[in-house]
């Protein structure tokens, strides 16, 4: 069976090369996007802007963990990051030291953006994600780097038995020196590394990161969360509002092809370069249409301020204005407010005459509404 040279593998892998022909228009549109988001959250009041940290962190660490198949509740996750971010937050919810751990990782990565990064930092953040010493089933070395005792670390996507090695990752002799040479890098003002952007350095980051994939586990995520902080630097904000494990979920398969082509290749990364810009790029646009809607969320509100609602109106409209799916009929309604039809048509038919709901046009068979604007 023919070998397989992965990139570690040559002396002089991170001497990455890439095309700057084929990366700064994209780098242009990224940096036109973010500036672009940040000065439309600058003009929004303080409520707003922290609502919209809220929901985009929230997304972030949701979806970093759904990406390694373990699915976090949203509502607790949100209650979690409320409390971190010293947010008044009408849930109640309690939440789990799992879930607590995960949000300090994920904050401590971005709030403290100006700093260096030391294994100190990775570890921490390590023994934060494993804080009982276990994934699932399997006791780990939560804090530690791995020893390769179980065997050489293989990257691999896909549930159990339909697992498929994407790469093996450096041996663990290797890993000492590969992470000194992985936080002096990264540590190295973008100024002495003949001005290289922070969104190709983000690229850099993720990828010589998860090919080391020093611990046992959890390296996905402490790869995002690295990304995570190069991103904070290149916003110069610890406040962050897009996720860029959201896009990265949407786009799973593709993640991981191009991670193995460029795992499988030479040191010239432009192709996987032009994959993460483009995966940014698609982040920066949902962040910014969430925005919009929460624009037009308070917009809406402060327009109908005057009228007196019951809970389950203001609760079905609130769920109209940000992430509703399909169309909203009188049954819909009565299942969603937990109420008889009779009582969800008096709901809709009093909103109507407020001139907050409209029938739709295209309703087909069945009657539907939507928001009035």
């Amino acid at each position: 069976m023919k070998h397989i040279t992965y990139i570690h593998e040559y002396p002089d892998w991170t001497e990455w090369q890439w095309s700057d022909k084929k990366l700064l228009p994209l780098v242009s549109r990224v940096r036109i996007l973010q500036g672009r988001l940040l000065g439309k959250l600058l003009t929004l009041g303080f409520d707003l802007n922290v609502e919209a940290q809220l929901d985009a962190v929230t997304l972030e660490i949701v979806k970093t963990s759904e990406i390694e198949g373990e699915a976090l509740n949203n509502e607790q996750v949100r209650s979690s990051v409320a409390r971190h971010l010293g947010v008044d937050n009408d849930s109640t919810l309690a939440t789990t030291r799992e879930i607590d751990a995960v949000v300090e990782m994920v904050l401590n990565a971005t709030y403290h953006y100006k700093q260096p990064l030391s294994l100190d930092d990775l570890l921490g953040w390590h023994r934060a994600l494993f804080p009982d010493g276990y994934s699932g089933l399997y006791r780990i070395k939560a804090g530690s780097i791995r020893d390769d005792s179980q065997g050489p670390m293989q990257v691999v996507s896909g549930g159990y038995g339909r697992e498929q090695v994407h790469f093996v990752a450096p041996s663990a002799d290797r890993l000492a020196d590969e992470l000194d040479n992985f936080l002096l890098w990264f540590n190295t003002s973008p100024n002495e590394q003949d001005s290289m952007d922070l969104v190709i350095k983000a690229g850099i980051a993720h990828l010589w990161f998860v090919t080391l994939h020093p611990f046992d586990d959890g390296n996905g995520r402490l790869t995002r969360a690295i990304t995570e902080r190069v991103l904070a630097q290149s916003d110069e904000s610890h406040q962050r509002f897009y996720s860029m494990s959201a896009q990265i979920l949407k786009q799973r398969n593709d993640y991981y092809k191009i991670l193995e082509r460029t795992q499988k290749g030479d040191t010239d990364i432009t192709a996987w370069l032009v994959w993460f810009l483009q995966t940014l790029e698609q982040s920066l646009i949902a962040a910014q249409m969430t925005t919009d809607k929460i624009i037009h969320k308070t917009s809406f509100w402060q327009t109908h301020r005057q009228h007196a609602l019951n809970t389950r109106q203001v609760t079905m409209l609130n769920a109209l204005l940000t992430d509703f799916y399909g169309k909203l009929t009188t049954k819909k309604w009565a299942v969603m407010a937990k109420c008889s039809i009779d009582t969800a048509l008096r709901d809709i038919n009093d909103l109507i005459e407020k001139g907050m709901l409209k029938k739709s046009e295209a309703s087909g068979r069945s009657t539907s509404y939507e928001v009035a604007l």
